[in-house]
């Protein structure tokens, strides 16, 4: 079965009930990690939680069926949740509904969240006519969904917001799903709000708390690194490190602008360029107006040859080079900020590269 993106806001879609294979996938990582959270903590009896990776699956499909279908170490339930890129998990879910369906008894609920997948991947096809398995692709939300998004998760944690300061968290954020509702827990523990007590909040608590604004966020960064701007960059780090900017979710910030990059190529085709988008187009695409000048200097870098006479652009080297960073970062989190520093400096001068 499939499901829609936005069915996830509120809660879980109905077809969730039934399923106990999820495989969510797209450009937005935030939000497919916010669905899967929501799936495990709806699970009956969610017990221990086994993490895979796509590489050790890749490695031996029948890993995954395995630990599926292993009793807990204290005799209770388990839930495996799988993180890969791509169809690395094809295998190992076609061999664990292969076997279940020979009669290896039943599994334990599995969720997978896969970057650079899509609803069109083979793994996404091979479970999408299943009533047992759930698809859902998610894309980068625009401000005014984020900003709705806000207000629902403060809605349920008792906590009264305006639009304006919705919207001001939902940028604070990098528009990163996880962040926002981090900032939103934050905000309701500073207020003392609770859904059997509500309270208000005003733009002066947010600050209190010291969530980061707009102007302190990562958006500086990102132009700063896709822009090639080599002489503005060590300023941005310095202040990455002073306002301890998280790096994840810097790098998702650097991941959805590179997915952006992706569908204004897609959309003006190999011989178009920035400038042939009307405003209907852009608006689309999710490109803010205030934006336009740092995306068209970004597009025009990425869009670029990768090699004198290469046919691949500088944008295909740059996806898996994040995709990798992001798997460090996730690996060794002490020393995330120094690694995503080295990296976002040899991607910079990449950029500047003519």
């Amino acid at each position: 079965m499939k499901a829609k993106s936005h069915e996830f806001a509120r809660g879980l879609p109905r077809a969730a009930a039934g399923a106990s294979i999820f495989f969510f996938c797209g450009p937005d990582e935030a939000g497919a990690w916010e669905a899967a959270n929501r799936v495990i903590a709806s699970l009956p009896q969610a017990g221990e939680r086994v993490e895979l990776s796509g590489a050790e699956l890749k490695n031996d499909a029948a890993r995954l069926g395995d630990e599926a279908r292993s009793v807990s170490l204290f005799g209770g339930a388990r839930h495996i949740v799988v993180r890969c890129s791509g169809d690395e998990a094809h295998d190992a879910l076609a061999a664990l509904i292969e076997t279940g369906e020979t009669g290896a008894g039943a599994a334990a609920p599995v969720i997978v969240v896969a970057t650079s997948a899509t609803d069109k991947s083979r793994t996404a096809k091979l479970l999408e006519k299943r009533k047992d398995a759930l698809v859902a692709m998610f894309y980068p939300p625009d401000v005014a969904t984020l900003a709705a998004a806000v207000r629902a998760m403060a809605d349920a944690a008792g906590l009264r917001l305006g639009g304006d300061l919705a919207e001001r968290i939902a940028r604070g954020s990098g528009l990163d799903l996880r962040l926002a509702r981090s900032e939103v827990e934050k905000l309701a523990l500073y207020v003392g709000a609770d859904p059997q007590s509500p309270r208000p909040a005003s733009a002066e608590d947010h600050a209190a708390i010291g969530a980061a604004t707009e102007e302190d966020g990562f958006q500086p960064v990102v132009n700063a690194v896709l822009g090639g701007d080599i002489a503005a960059l060590p300023g941005e780090l310095r202040r990455m490190r002073e306002h301890g900017l998280n790096a994840v979710g810097l790098l998702l910030a650097i991941e959805r602008r590179a997915a952006l990059l992706a569908r204004i190529m897609a959309a003006v085709g190999p011989r178009g360029s920035f400038g042939s988008l009307d405003r209907g187009a852009r608006a689309r695409l999710g490109i803010f107006w205030k934006e336009e000048n740092e995306i068209a200097r970004q597009y025009a870098c990425w869009s670029a040859p990768a090699g004198r006479g290469s046919q691949v652009r500088k944008l295909d080297r740059l996806v898996p080079r994040l995709a990798a960073l992001h798997r460090a970062l996730m690996t060794n989190s002490q020393a995330a900020d120094l690694l995503l520093a080295q990296d976002l400096a040899q991607i910079a001068r990449f950029a500047a590269k003519r």
